[in-house]
């Protein structure tokens, strides 16, 4: 049996902007994604948390497999998905899961973990997924830890650690990728609060996108949320928390403005704003999840579920993907 885990992420700043050339800042997060593998002896077909894989389901699983343990050339395996990471919230779960399973996979290979190489397989998994189109910041978050920053050109300023290009039918699309160092205060926190509605990310890209149609005079409002971008990249390299969470309201402010926001995340950004420097929606919007920078976290914490929302903290800096170390237990269900 081998095991690796890979953190969620939540956006910082820049959703929606980022689809207009405009930089999204990505942080990792301290709930994670399990994936446990072990060769299948009992039986000739592979299995997902002791049922039979149904690859259409998970076409993720499937482009991993062929890749990196192709059927006919290597047993079947028996694979068990567990962690803390809520689904189908905005905050990367299945991009955890990919790069988890890339790890694992590399583990039976007897190869070294590569983040690097479990960033950019996971990424074309995930395009695999959703037809051709997937942001690679999720994946290379998930892979590296830390901050992420992703734009259309290379933002010279930070530390630029690669580019991902997708070819879909005719056009393509180039990504650049970047780091960068920060001076987080250790009494500093996110507080991640999920409305527990799962918002379309397909639906509110088409709703700004009709907006600008519309008014194209509002694209002034993705410039700024691009302005404020940069602004919070400058705060967090150099720690200043005020500055971040003003950032991060102004940038909410924004995302409000273009009608991506819920009355469900408005009634959870309200009720952490009191105990918190800035509070924003993460992710596309519609519901999901909204995050909340904050010196009080278990204040910011019941405040978000005395409104039904359910939180939980994450420091910053969390580590990327990872080989686990088996437990006794793991060990006796060999």
């Amino acid at each position: 049996m081998v095991k690796a885990s890979a953190p969620g992420k939540c956006i910082l700043f820049g959703e929606h902007a980022v689809v207009y050339g405009q930089p999204a800042v990505a942080c990792s997060i301290n709930q994670r994604i399990i994936v446990e593998l072990e060769e299948e002896t009992k039986f000739d077909s592979w299995r997902l948390d002791g049922a039979i894989l149904n690859l259409s389901k998970h076409p993720h699983i499937r482009f991993l497999r062929d890749n990196l343990w192709p059927e006919g050339q290597n047993p079947p395996l028996k694979i068990r998905i567990r962690g803390t990471l809520p689904p189908a919230s905005g905050l990367g779960s299945s991009a955890a899961l990919s790069v988890a399973l890339v790890a694992a996979l590399q583990q039976l290979r007897q190869e070294e973990l590569n983040p690097g190489i479990a960033g950019s397989l996971s990424h074309q998994a995930e395009a695999f997924a959703q037809g051709g189109r997937a942001s690679p910041i999720d994946t290379t978050t998930s892979a590296l830890g830390g901050f992420i920053v992703l734009s259309d050109t290379i933002e010279r300023s930070l530390n630029h650690i690669g580019e991902r290009t997708l070819q879909n039918q005719d056009d393509s699309t180039t990504w650049q990728l970047h780091s960068f160092e920060s001076k987080i205060p250790e009494d500093t926190y996110l507080v991640i609060g999920n409305t527990g509605i799962r918002g379309s990310t397909s639906k509110q890209v088409s709703k700004v996108a009709a907006l600008l149609s519309e008014e194209p005079e509002r694209q002034v409002e993705i410039e700024a949320i691009g302005s404020i971008a940069r602004k919070g990249i400058k705060a967090l390299r150099t720690g200043n928390m005020e500055l971040v969470g003003k950032a991060m309201t102004e940038n909410h402010i924004v995302l409000r403005s273009l009608g991506v926001s819920s009355p469900e995340l408005e009634r959870l950004i309200k009720a952490a704003a009191p105990s918190s420097l800035g509070v924003k929606l993460t992710g596309s919007g519609g519901g999901g999840c909204m995050i909340a920078l904050t010196k009080d976290p278990e204040r910011t914490v019941g405040a978000i579920e005395m409104e039904g929302g359910r939180a939980f903290i994450s420091p910053f800096n969390t580590p990327g993907v990872r080989i686990e170390t088996l437990s006794s237990q793991d060990n006796s269900r060999q």
